[in-house]
């Protein structure tokens, strides 16, 4: 695996860095603090604490700051970073190493590079009116649910008739590997983790909130405020994925997206729009990103 290009780093001197490592603690500690309330008290929600339990990536290493690739620290402080795995320190500062990065997880920037060039450059799809989520529930016992402290909106021969009526035109893999064996075959295509590359596209939801995977597997040469803005359209677009799920979140505050109707079909498809025209500058930072460290 060959080292990024040798660019000039930018350097940050110790106010500068200072400013932007206290800016985005503070920042993720406003997603952390309710996140952390419900935990100790056993209250999982599946909206706010979807992200921490889903992806791995732990709420301690959100809110540790990372200044990625291509840039050089000053100050006696930047100790705290020199001492972490895939850092290194010199006469000049400390910095990233970017090459160890690069020999120990190359082939997984390649393949997000891949994925995310495929997907950029590919039209988007709305027609998929959230039905993922209703494919998670078909003809599925109330108590082997996902969430299943929730009620449904609908009785579950509802929810299959639903699913049935409206066919599921599911693009994403994460998705559908969650599916019930029952629903797999009413997708339009079946999925899978290798054909990902070859379906993925800009409109679907899940796809835009996979940007915060991809973001942090790439860490630490994703600067965190990327990463970062990454997990608040996640956060964003989990809200409508549950939405405009069967489940009943009234209790919680979340009034349904009712996709079962045309009305709510339209309501789905306008916030998917906007949603996918927030996701593509951060998908086309990732991509600017990967195009740098393959050189």
């Amino acid at each position: 695996m060959s080292t990024a290009p040798t660019a000039q780093p930018l350097v940050l001197d110790e106010p500068t860095w200072h400013a932007r490592r206290d800016d985005h603690r503070a920042r993720v500690d406003s997603w952390l603090e309710g996140h952390r309330q419900r935990r100790s008290h056993g209250r999982p929600h599946p909206v706010e604490d979807f992200l921490f339990e889903y992806y791995s990536y732990r709420p301690y290493q959100l809110r540790r700051w990372h200044p990625g690739h291509g840039v050089r620290l000053t100050g006696d402080s930047a100790a705290e970073l020199a001492d972490l795995r895939d850092y290194r320190r010199s006469s000049a500062g400390v910095s990233v190493d970017t090459a160890a990065v690069l020999s120990a997880r190359g082939e997984t920037v390649a393949w997000v590079h891949n994925l995310l060039r495929r997907t950029v450059g590919r039209p988007a799809q709305y027609g998929c009116f959230g039905l993922h989520e209703w494919a998670m529930v078909y003809r599925q016992d109330q108590r082997r649910l996902r969430h299943p402290q929730l009620p449904l909106r609908f009785p579950p021969e509802r929810v299959a008739a639903i699913v049935e009526e409206r066919g599921v035109r599911c693009t994403h893999f994460d998705a559908y590997r969650f599916f019930t064996e029952p629903a797999r075959p009413l997708n339009l295509l079946p999925l899978t983790r290798q054909g990902q590359p070859e379906v993925e596209q800009p409109g679907c939801l899940h796809a835009n909130m996979d940007l915060y995977k991809w973001a942090y597997k790439l860490s630490p040469l994703t600067p965190s405020e990327l990463v970062a803005d990454c997990f608040a359209l996640a956060r964003e677009i989990r809200e409508l994925d549950m939405r405009a799920s069967p489940y009943d979140l009234t209790s919680l505050g979340y009034a349904p997206v009712a996709v079962e109707t045309a009305e709510g079909r339209a309501v789905y498809v306008a916030a998917q729009r906007v949603f996918a025209d927030r996701a593509e500058p951060l998908r086309r930072a990732l991509l600017r990103l990967t195009d740098e460290l393959l050189g």
